[in-house]
């Protein structure tokens, strides 16, 4: 299934407090997923190293309060 009509991601935030690893997904980091055919070299990727449960709460409220 070689797609290639699918388009780029338009950028990339992950939160994750899992050790950043290749081969496990949630630790992956964002090279294995231009790799994958999912970002281009260069998209904007974030990474933030932390507990989704305090930072995705305090991100959103930022967010929405624009």
């Amino acid at each position: 299934m070689e797609r290639t009509d699918t388009p780029f991601w338009n950028y990339f935030c992950q939160i994750s407090d899992s050790t950043t690893s290749y081969g496990s997904y949630s630790g992956a980091v964002p090279n294995e997923k231009i790799t994958r055919g999912k970002l281009d070299i260069d998209t904007p990727k974030f990474v933030i190293e932390s507990d989704a449960t305090i930072v995705a709460p305090l991100i959103f409220a930022y967010l929405l309060d624009m």
